[in-house]
Protein backbone atom coordinates (compact mmCIF):
# COMPACT_ATOMS: atom_id res chain seq x y z
CA UNK A 1 0.00 0.00 0.00
CA UNK A 2 1.47 3.88 -0.93
CA UNK A 3 2.47 5.62 2.26
CA UNK A 4 -0.22 7.93 4.01
CA UNK A 5 0.74 11.01 2.10
CA UNK A 6 0.02 9.53 -1.07
CA UNK A 7 -3.21 7.80 -0.30
CA UNK A 8 -5.55 10.91 -1.06
CA UNK A 9 -4.59 10.92 -4.26
CA UNK A 10 -4.08 7.30 -5.20
CA UNK A 11 -7.77 6.84 -4.03
CA UNK A 12 -9.01 9.64 -6.19
CA UNK A 13 -6.77 7.85 -9.10
CA UNK A 14 -8.53 4.42 -8.45
CA UNK A 15 -11.74 5.93 -8.84
CA UNK A 16 -11.05 7.63 -11.87
CA UNK A 17 -9.70 4.70 -13.31
CA UNK A 18 -13.11 2.66 -12.24
CA UNK A 19 -15.34 5.58 -13.66
CA UNK A 20 -13.99 5.40 -17.18
CA UNK A 21 -14.38 1.69 -17.36
CA UNK A 22 -15.61 0.27 -20.46
CA UNK A 23 -18.19 -1.67 -18.43
CA UNK A 24 -19.69 1.35 -16.73
CA UNK A 25 -22.88 1.60 -16.28
CA UNK A 26 -24.43 -1.64 -17.80
CA UNK A 27 -22.05 -4.50 -16.27
CA UNK A 28 -23.54 -6.29 -13.04
CA UNK A 29 -21.08 -6.97 -10.21
CA UNK A 30 -21.66 -9.41 -7.73
CA UNK A 31 -18.50 -9.64 -5.86
CA UNK A 32 -16.04 -6.86 -4.69
CA UNK A 33 -12.66 -7.65 -3.50
CA UNK A 34 -10.31 -5.13 -1.59
CA UNK A 35 -7.18 -6.39 -1.53
CA UNK A 36 -3.03 -6.09 -1.98
CA UNK A 37 -0.89 -4.26 0.58
CA UNK A 38 -2.95 -3.60 3.01
CA UNK A 39 -5.83 -2.01 2.39
CA UNK A 40 -7.04 -1.65 5.90
CA UNK A 41 -4.56 1.17 6.40
CA UNK A 42 -6.31 3.53 4.08
CA UNK A 43 -8.55 6.05 5.88
CA UNK A 44 -12.34 4.80 6.06
CA UNK A 45 -13.64 7.68 3.92
CA UNK A 46 -11.34 6.74 1.40
CA UNK A 47 -12.64 2.82 1.20
CA UNK A 48 -15.88 4.61 1.33
CA UNK A 49 -14.57 6.85 -1.85
CA UNK A 50 -14.25 3.30 -3.60
CA UNK A 51 -16.63 1.56 -3.12
CA UNK A 52 -18.95 4.03 -4.02
CA UNK A 53 -17.14 4.45 -7.32
CA UNK A 54 -17.87 1.17 -8.23
CA UNK A 55 -21.67 1.47 -6.93
CA UNK A 56 -21.64 4.54 -9.51
CA UNK A 57 -19.75 2.84 -12.53
CA UNK A 58 -21.79 -0.47 -12.36
CA UNK A 59 -24.62 -2.29 -11.54
CA UNK A 60 -24.01 -3.17 -8.55
CA UNK A 61 -25.42 -5.34 -5.65
CA UNK A 62 -22.75 -7.58 -4.28
CA UNK A 63 -23.58 -10.54 -2.41
CA UNK A 64 -19.74 -10.32 -1.20
CA UNK A 65 -17.64 -7.66 -0.40
CA UNK A 66 -14.26 -8.02 1.06
CA UNK A 67 -11.58 -6.43 2.56
CA UNK A 68 -8.39 -7.58 2.88
CA UNK A 69 -7.35 -6.01 6.34
CA UNK A 70 -4.16 -7.11 8.59
CA UNK A 71 -5.06 -7.57 12.64
CA UNK A 72 -3.32 -4.72 13.77
CA UNK A 73 -4.74 -2.36 12.12
CA UNK A 74 -8.37 -3.04 13.33
CA UNK A 75 -10.14 -0.91 15.20
CA UNK A 76 -13.96 -0.91 16.25
CA UNK A 77 -14.49 2.63 14.90
CA UNK A 78 -13.01 1.55 11.82
CA UNK A 79 -14.47 -1.52 11.35
CA UNK A 80 -18.40 0.12 11.96
CA UNK A 81 -17.30 2.52 8.90
CA UNK A 82 -16.44 -0.70 7.02
CA UNK A 83 -19.43 -2.09 7.72
CA UNK A 84 -21.45 1.49 6.24
CA UNK A 85 -19.44 1.29 3.48
CA UNK A 86 -20.72 -1.81 2.45
CA UNK A 87 -18.09 -4.15 3.21
CA UNK A 88 -19.84 -7.41 4.54
CA UNK A 89 -16.67 -10.07 4.53
CA UNK A 90 -13.37 -9.32 6.27
CA UNK A 91 -10.40 -11.58 4.94
CA UNK A 92 -7.81 -11.29 8.03
CA UNK A 93 -3.99 -12.05 7.46
CA UNK A 94 -3.79 -14.06 10.80
CA UNK A 95 -0.98 -16.49 9.78
CA UNK A 96 0.04 -18.04 13.15
CA UNK A 97 -1.39 -17.98 16.43
CA UNK A 98 1.93 -18.11 18.11
CA UNK A 99 3.78 -15.34 18.85
CA UNK A 100 7.18 -16.18 18.36
CA UNK A 101 6.40 -17.49 14.74
CA UNK A 102 4.70 -14.26 14.01
CA UNK A 103 7.75 -12.10 15.23
CA UNK A 104 10.21 -14.63 13.37
CA UNK A 105 7.68 -13.90 10.23
CA UNK A 106 8.19 -10.58 10.49
CA UNK A 107 4.68 -9.80 11.23
CA UNK A 108 3.66 -6.75 13.31
CA UNK A 109 0.95 -8.46 14.71
CA UNK A 110 0.42 -10.85 17.58
CA UNK A 111 -2.13 -13.41 18.53
CA UNK A 112 -3.93 -10.84 21.38
CA UNK A 113 -4.39 -8.43 18.05
CA UNK A 114 -6.23 -11.42 16.13
CA UNK A 115 -8.63 -12.42 19.06
CA UNK A 116 -9.23 -8.20 19.27
CA UNK A 117 -10.04 -7.64 16.15
CA UNK A 118 -12.55 -10.28 15.12
CA UNK A 119 -14.47 -9.16 18.42
CA UNK A 120 -14.47 -5.30 16.82
CA UNK A 121 -16.19 -6.81 13.23
CA UNK A 122 -18.21 -8.72 15.29
CA UNK A 123 -19.49 -5.86 17.22
CA UNK A 124 -19.60 -3.77 14.34
CA UNK A 125 -21.85 -6.49 12.41
CA UNK A 126 -19.37 -8.38 9.92
CA UNK A 127 -21.25 -11.89 9.84
CA UNK A 128 -18.23 -13.05 7.34
CA UNK A 129 -14.96 -13.69 8.28
CA UNK A 130 -12.08 -15.17 6.96
CA UNK A 131 -8.79 -16.33 8.82
CA UNK A 132 -5.92 -17.84 7.16
CA UNK A 133 -2.95 -20.16 8.43
CA UNK A 134 0.65 -20.98 6.82
CA UNK A 135 2.02 -24.32 7.07
CA UNK A 136 6.10 -23.90 7.80
CA UNK A 137 6.51 -20.94 9.35
CA UNK A 138 9.98 -20.82 11.03
CA UNK A 139 10.04 -22.65 15.28
CA UNK A 140 6.77 -24.24 14.26
CA UNK A 141 6.25 -27.49 15.63
CA UNK A 142 3.55 -29.77 15.55
CA UNK A 143 2.87 -28.40 19.30
CA UNK A 144 2.32 -24.74 17.78
CA UNK A 145 0.52 -25.60 14.59
CA UNK A 146 -2.15 -27.61 16.89
CA UNK A 147 -2.56 -25.00 19.03
CA UNK A 148 -3.02 -22.45 15.97
CA UNK A 149 -5.63 -24.90 14.78
CA UNK A 150 -7.39 -24.82 17.97
CA UNK A 151 -7.38 -21.19 18.15
CA UNK A 152 -9.17 -20.36 15.35
CA UNK A 153 -11.38 -23.24 15.43
CA UNK A 154 -12.16 -21.54 18.65
CA UNK A 155 -12.92 -18.65 16.81
CA UNK A 156 -14.98 -20.19 14.51
CA UNK A 157 -14.45 -17.90 11.14
CA UNK A 158 -16.86 -18.84 8.58
CA UNK A 159 -13.91 -19.12 5.83
CA UNK A 160 -10.28 -20.91 6.77
CA UNK A 161 -7.24 -20.54 4.57
CA UNK A 162 -4.19 -22.75 4.71
CA UNK A 163 -0.94 -21.67 2.44
CA UNK A 164 1.84 -23.87 2.59
CA UNK A 165 5.10 -21.77 2.98
CA UNK A 166 6.90 -21.25 -0.14
CA UNK A 167 10.54 -19.72 -0.11
CA UNK A 168 10.57 -17.02 -2.53
CA UNK A 169 13.60 -15.09 -3.71
CA UNK A 170 11.55 -11.93 -3.35
CA UNK A 171 11.25 -11.85 0.61
CA UNK A 172 14.05 -11.03 2.74
CA UNK A 173 13.33 -14.93 4.47
CA UNK A 174 13.40 -16.39 1.53
CA UNK A 175 16.69 -15.10 0.64
CA UNK A 176 18.15 -16.01 3.31
CA UNK A 177 16.89 -19.73 3.84
CA UNK A 178 18.35 -19.74 0.11
CA UNK A 179 21.75 -18.55 1.17
CA UNK A 180 21.86 -21.19 3.77
CA UNK A 181 22.21 -18.14 6.40
CA UNK A 182 20.33 -18.45 9.70
CA UNK A 183 18.92 -14.35 9.90
CA UNK A 184 14.98 -14.62 10.22
CA UNK A 185 15.54 -18.37 11.85
CA UNK A 186 15.27 -19.58 7.91
CA UNK A 187 17.41 -22.44 9.18
CA UNK A 188 14.38 -23.17 11.42
CA UNK A 189 12.23 -23.65 8.76
CA UNK A 190 10.30 -27.29 8.92
CA UNK A 191 10.79 -29.94 6.37
CA UNK A 192 8.39 -30.34 3.31
CA UNK A 193 7.33 -33.66 5.26
CA UNK A 194 6.69 -31.92 8.23
CA UNK A 195 4.65 -29.20 6.45
CA UNK A 196 2.84 -31.95 4.22
CA UNK A 197 1.76 -33.18 7.81
CA UNK A 198 0.68 -30.06 9.06
CA UNK A 199 -1.59 -29.60 6.23
CA UNK A 200 -3.17 -32.95 6.68
CA UNK A 201 -3.53 -32.39 10.40
CA UNK A 202 -5.67 -29.59 9.34
CA UNK A 203 -7.86 -30.88 6.86
CA UNK A 204 -8.92 -33.54 9.54
CA UNK A 205 -9.56 -30.81 12.24
CA UNK A 206 -11.58 -28.51 9.97
CA UNK A 207 -13.88 -31.31 8.40
CA UNK A 208 -14.72 -32.33 11.53
CA UNK A 209 -15.38 -28.85 12.63
CA UNK A 210 -17.91 -28.71 10.03
CA UNK A 211 -15.32 -27.11 7.19
CA UNK A 212 -16.27 -28.33 3.79
CA UNK A 213 -13.01 -28.42 2.23
CA UNK A 214 -13.83 -26.55 -1.30
CA UNK A 215 -9.95 -25.76 -2.97
CA UNK A 216 -7.06 -27.02 -2.43
CA UNK A 217 -5.77 -24.29 0.17
CA UNK A 218 -9.55 -23.24 1.37
CA UNK A 219 -12.17 -24.16 3.56
CA UNK A 220 -15.76 -22.82 4.35
CA UNK A 221 -18.48 -23.72 7.03
CA UNK A 222 -21.80 -23.94 4.05
CA UNK A 223 -22.86 -21.03 2.19
CA UNK A 224 -19.92 -19.28 2.89
CA UNK A 225 -17.26 -19.90 -0.13
CA UNK A 226 -15.17 -17.15 -1.06
CA UNK A 227 -17.40 -16.33 -4.85
CA UNK A 228 -14.71 -13.71 -5.99
CA UNK A 229 -11.74 -16.13 -5.61
CA UNK A 230 -14.52 -18.88 -7.12
CA UNK A 231 -14.04 -16.36 -10.32
CA UNK A 232 -10.37 -17.06 -10.68
CA UNK A 233 -10.78 -20.98 -10.78
CA UNK A 234 -13.66 -20.91 -12.71
CA UNK A 235 -11.77 -18.83 -15.73
CA UNK A 236 -14.39 -15.94 -15.08
CA UNK A 237 -13.97 -12.47 -16.19
CA UNK A 238 -12.90 -9.46 -13.48
CA UNK A 239 -11.90 -6.35 -13.35
CA UNK A 240 -9.10 -5.00 -11.22
CA UNK A 241 -8.31 -1.20 -10.54
CA UNK A 242 -5.90 -0.12 -9.15
CA UNK A 243 -1.59 -0.43 -8.48
CA UNK A 244 -0.72 -3.66 -9.92
CA UNK A 245 -4.38 -4.73 -10.56
CA UNK A 246 -4.88 -7.92 -13.08
CA UNK A 247 -7.86 -8.35 -15.50
CA UNK A 248 -9.47 -11.23 -17.47
CA UNK A 249 -11.83 -11.44 -20.01
CA UNK A 250 -11.51 -14.44 -20.91
CA UNK A 251 -9.48 -14.70 -23.54
CA UNK A 252 -6.70 -11.88 -22.32
CA UNK A 253 -4.82 -11.25 -19.07
CA UNK A 254 -3.50 -7.68 -18.43
CA UNK A 255 -2.19 -5.84 -15.52
CA UNK A 256 -2.01 -2.15 -14.20
CA UNK A 257 1.54 -0.58 -13.76
CA UNK A 258 2.70 -1.84 -9.87
CA UNK A 259 4.45 0.74 -8.53
CA UNK A 260 1.80 2.84 -7.05
CA UNK A 261 3.31 6.96 -7.97
CA UNK A 262 3.63 5.61 -12.11
CA UNK A 263 0.28 4.04 -11.82
CA UNK A 264 -1.46 7.95 -10.54
CA UNK A 265 0.68 9.55 -12.64
CA UNK A 266 -0.73 7.27 -15.91
CA UNK A 267 -3.77 8.12 -14.28
CA UNK A 268 -3.87 11.83 -14.10
CA UNK A 269 -2.10 12.40 -17.87
CA UNK A 270 -5.32 10.19 -18.97
CA UNK A 271 -2.80 7.74 -20.46
CA UNK A 272 -4.11 4.01 -19.19
CA UNK A 273 -2.26 2.07 -16.68
CA UNK A 274 -2.42 -1.17 -17.91
CA UNK A 275 0.22 -3.02 -19.11
CA UNK A 276 1.40 -6.72 -19.51
CA UNK A 277 -1.07 -7.73 -22.14
CA UNK A 278 -1.24 -11.37 -22.53
CA UNK A 279 -3.64 -12.98 -25.27
CA UNK A 280 -4.50 -16.38 -24.71
CA UNK A 281 -4.23 -18.86 -27.45
CA UNK A 282 -6.24 -21.87 -27.41
CA UNK A 283 -3.59 -24.14 -26.39
CA UNK A 284 -3.22 -22.04 -23.17
CA UNK A 285 -6.97 -21.60 -22.49
CA UNK A 286 -6.97 -26.01 -22.23
CA UNK A 287 -4.04 -26.00 -19.79
CA UNK A 288 -5.69 -23.61 -17.59
CA UNK A 289 -8.70 -25.34 -17.66
CA UNK A 290 -6.87 -28.22 -15.65
CA UNK A 291 -4.32 -25.90 -13.20
CA UNK A 292 -6.85 -23.60 -12.00
CA UNK A 293 -9.82 -25.86 -11.61
CA UNK A 294 -8.06 -28.94 -10.45
CA UNK A 295 -7.53 -26.77 -7.70
CA UNK A 296 -10.92 -27.16 -6.78
CA UNK A 297 -12.03 -30.28 -4.69
CA UNK A 298 -15.04 -30.83 -7.39
CA UNK A 299 -12.58 -31.21 -10.18
CA UNK A 300 -12.93 -30.27 -13.76
CA UNK A 301 -15.78 -31.45 -16.20
CA UNK A 302 -13.95 -33.03 -19.32
CA UNK A 303 -17.18 -33.18 -21.19
CA UNK A 304 -17.38 -29.12 -21.76
CA UNK A 305 -13.76 -29.42 -22.55
CA UNK A 306 -13.70 -31.68 -25.12
CA UNK A 307 -16.74 -30.26 -26.40
CA UNK A 308 -15.32 -26.69 -27.50
CA UNK A 309 -11.21 -27.31 -27.28
CA UNK A 310 -11.37 -30.98 -28.49
CA UNK A 311 -12.13 -30.09 -31.93
CA UNK A 312 -9.58 -27.73 -32.40
CA UNK A 313 -6.83 -29.19 -30.38
CA UNK A 314 -6.95 -32.87 -30.93
CA UNK A 315 -3.85 -34.11 -30.22
CA UNK A 316 -3.71 -32.19 -27.27
CA UNK A 317 -6.00 -33.56 -25.81
CA UNK A 318 -5.88 -37.26 -26.65
CA UNK A 319 -2.24 -36.50 -25.05
CA UNK A 320 -3.89 -34.93 -21.52
CA UNK A 321 -6.34 -37.77 -21.88
CA UNK A 322 -3.60 -40.07 -21.90
CA UNK A 323 -2.11 -38.64 -18.82
CA UNK A 324 -5.01 -38.45 -16.84
CA UNK A 325 -5.23 -42.50 -17.23
CA UNK A 326 -1.58 -43.30 -16.53
CA UNK A 327 -1.88 -40.55 -12.78
CA UNK A 328 -5.60 -42.16 -12.15
CA UNK A 329 -3.39 -45.52 -12.36
CA UNK A 330 -0.56 -44.07 -9.59
CA UNK A 331 -3.44 -43.14 -7.51
CA UNK A 332 -3.18 -39.07 -7.72
CA UNK A 333 -6.23 -38.21 -9.72
CA UNK A 334 -9.74 -39.83 -9.95
CA UNK A 335 -12.48 -40.11 -12.72
CA UNK A 336 -16.16 -39.55 -11.50
CA UNK A 337 -18.37 -39.88 -14.76
CA UNK A 338 -16.86 -36.99 -16.96
CA UNK A 339 -15.40 -35.44 -13.65
CA UNK A 340 -11.31 -35.42 -12.82
CA UNK A 341 -10.32 -34.67 -9.75
CA UNK A 342 -7.51 -34.68 -7.67
CA UNK A 343 -7.31 -37.66 -4.74
CA UNK A 344 -7.74 -36.05 -1.25
CA UNK A 345 -4.65 -37.02 -0.15
CA UNK A 346 -2.72 -36.48 -2.67
CA UNK A 347 -3.56 -32.81 -2.37
CA UNK A 348 0.22 -31.70 -0.88
CA UNK A 349 1.41 -33.12 -4.50
CA UNK A 350 -0.84 -31.24 -6.35
CA UNK A 351 2.21 -29.30 -8.45
CA UNK A 352 3.57 -32.34 -9.22
CA UNK A 353 0.76 -33.88 -10.55
CA UNK A 354 -0.08 -30.48 -12.60
CA UNK A 355 3.93 -30.22 -13.79
CA UNK A 356 3.34 -34.33 -15.12
CA UNK A 357 0.06 -33.78 -16.34
CA UNK A 358 0.80 -30.38 -18.49
CA UNK A 359 4.07 -30.65 -19.43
Amino acid sequence: MVGRDYHQPYTGAVCREIAKSDGAPHAPVDSIYVGGGTPSLLEPDHLARIMGAVCNSFRADPFEATLEADPETITLEKASAWVHSGFNRISLGSQSFEDRELQAAGRIHRRQDIFRGVDWLRTAGIRNISLDLIAGLPLQTSDSWGGSIEAVLDIRPEHLSVYMLEIDEGSRLGREALAGGSRYSAREIPDDDTIADFYETARQRFARAGYEHYEISNWALPGHRSRHNLKYWHRQPYLGFGAGAHSFDGMMRWANAHDPARYVTCIEQGSSPGEQFEGLTPMEVLDEEFFLGLRLLEGVDLAPIERELAPELPRRMATLRERIDHLESLGFLKWEGTRIRLVPDRLTVSNEVLVQLLA
